[in-house]
C-alpha cells in the first residue's frame, strides 16, 4: 500500500541492523511489541526471527491487515480456491460501496469505478456471509479479507490517502478488482493482535522490545484511511460530506497539544526492556523533546537516516524530497 509512514524501506536494513545492534543478533527468545502497526510490515520484518509479535493498531483495518500477516503462521486449506470463487460471484448492485462512493450510486462520489464498487460490495458480502454460516475460520475469514483490502486500495481512485478522490477514474482505478492472496510468512511460533489505544494497551502487555512509530504530525489515520475501516467493518452508517467520513476517534499523538504527554505516558507505563522510536525531523516533537522525554526512564541514544518524504507531499511548494528519520533508541531501567 501507498502508506502514510511506511517503513518498507527502512526495514531493509535500517531498522532490523539498529535494533540487533542494540539488543543482539540472536532475538529468537525475544517479545517483539509494534503497538502503532500500521500495515504492519516492521511486524512482518521481526516475525520469522523472534519468539513472539505482539501487533496493534487502533485503526480497524491495520487490525484486519495484522491478523492475516502477523496472527497466521500456519498453512490454510483451500485459500486460493476461495479466492477463485469470490472472483466468480454474480455482482450484487444495491451494496454499500457502490451506493455511496461509487457514480453511479449517488451521483458525487468516485473513490472506485461502478464495477469495482459492486465487485467489493459481492466479495465483503459473501466473506461475511460464510463467517456467520461458520463455513470458514477466524483465520481465514481475516485472510480473505485482508486480500480484499489490499486489492481494493490497488484499484482506489485517490491520488494517494482517501481524504479525497479523484474527479476522473485515473488508470489504475478502471482496472478490474481481482482478488490476489495476501500471503503471509509461515512459523513454529504464535503471535498476538490487538485493536486498542496504545497508552491502554501498553498497561496489559510486556515484552522485550517495543517498537514505536506513532503518528507524526497532524494526518489523523482514521480520516485518510476511512475507505478501508469502511471496506473492512462494512457496516452501515449515514456518509459525512462530500468525502463520506465515518466518525472516528482522533489521535493525541496528531495534536501539538496533547503529543508529549501522551507519549510520556505511553514510555512510562511501558513494560519492555528495550524501546525504538521512529519519528522524523517534521513532527510535532522535536529531537530535544523526545530526548527528555525518554531520558527520565534510562539510557538514551539517536540513530538517524535520511529517508525519501511520503509520497504525497512530493509536489508540494518548498518541501525537500527526503526527510531525516531519527530512530530514538530507550534502554529502560
Amino acid at each position: 500500500m501507498n502508506y502514510i509512514g511506511s517503513k518498507l524501506k527502512l526495514c531493509q536494513k535500517f531498522l532490523p541492523n539498529t535494533i540487533k545492534s542494540v539488543c543482539g543478533e540472536d532475538l529468537s527468545q525475544k517479545t517483539f511489541c509494534d503497538i502503532f502497526a500500521g500495515t504492519g510490515i516492521v511486524g512482518r520484518t521481526f516475525k520469522t526471527s523472534v519468539k513472539k509479535v505482539i501487533s496493534n493498531d487502533v485503526e480497524y483495518y491495520s487490525y484486519v491487515l495484522n491478523k492475516n500477516y502477523i496472527e497466521n503462521h500456519r498453512p490454510i486449506e483451500n485459500k486460493n480456491s476461495l479466492l477463485e470463487e469470490l472472483n466468480n460471484l454474480p455482482l450484487i448492485d444495491n451494496g454499500f460501496i457502490y451506493t455511496n462512493y461509487c457514480l453511479g450510486g449517488n451521483g458525487e462520489r468516485q473513490y472506485f469505478s461502478d464495477d469495482n464498487g459492486k465487485r467489493i460490495d459481492t466479495i465483503r458480502t459473501a466473506i461475511e456471509n460464510w463467517k456467520e454460516e461458520g463455513q470458514i475460520s477466524d483465520n481465514l475469514y481475516y485472510f480473505l479479507l485482508c486480500s480484499l483490502l489490499e486489492c481494493a486500495d490497488k484499484v482506489a481512485n485517490t491520488a494517494s490517502v482517501y481524504g479525497a478522490y479523484l474527479k476522473n477514474l485515473k488508470k489504475s482505478a478502471q482496472k478490474e478488482l481481482i482478488l490476489e492472496p495476501a500471503e503471509y510468512e509461515l512459523n513454529d511460533n504464535d503471535h498476538q493482535v490487538f485493536n486498542k489505544d496504545a497508552n491502554k494497551l501498553i498497561k496489559e502487555i510486556e515484552g522485550d522490545i517495543l517498537y514505536l512509530d506513532p503518528p507524526y504530525n497532524a494526518r489523523q489515520y482514521g480520516a485518510n484511511y476511512h475507505m478501508l475501516n469502511t471496506i473492512a467493518e462494512y457496516k452501515a452508517f449515514v456518509p459525512s460530506g462530500k468525502t463520506g467520513l465515518r466518525k472516528y476517534d482522533k489521535s493525541k499523538y496528531c495534536s501539538a497539544s496533547y503529543v508529549k504527554d501522551e507519549f510520556d505516558n505511553l514510555i512510562q507505563n511501558a513494560n519492555f526492556k528495550y524501546i525504538f522510536l521512529s519519528y522524523n525531523n517534521e513532527g510535532l516533537m522535536s529531537v530535544e523533546d523526545i530526548k527528555n522525554i525518554m531520558s527520565k526512564y534510562g539510557i538514551y541514544d539517536l540513530a538517524q537516516t535520511d529517508y525519501q518524504r511520503f509520497k504525497a507531499d512530493s509536489n508540494r511548494f518548498n518541501k525537500a524530497d527526503s526527510t531525516v528519520e531519527y530512530l530514538h533508541i530507550l534502554e529502560k531501567r
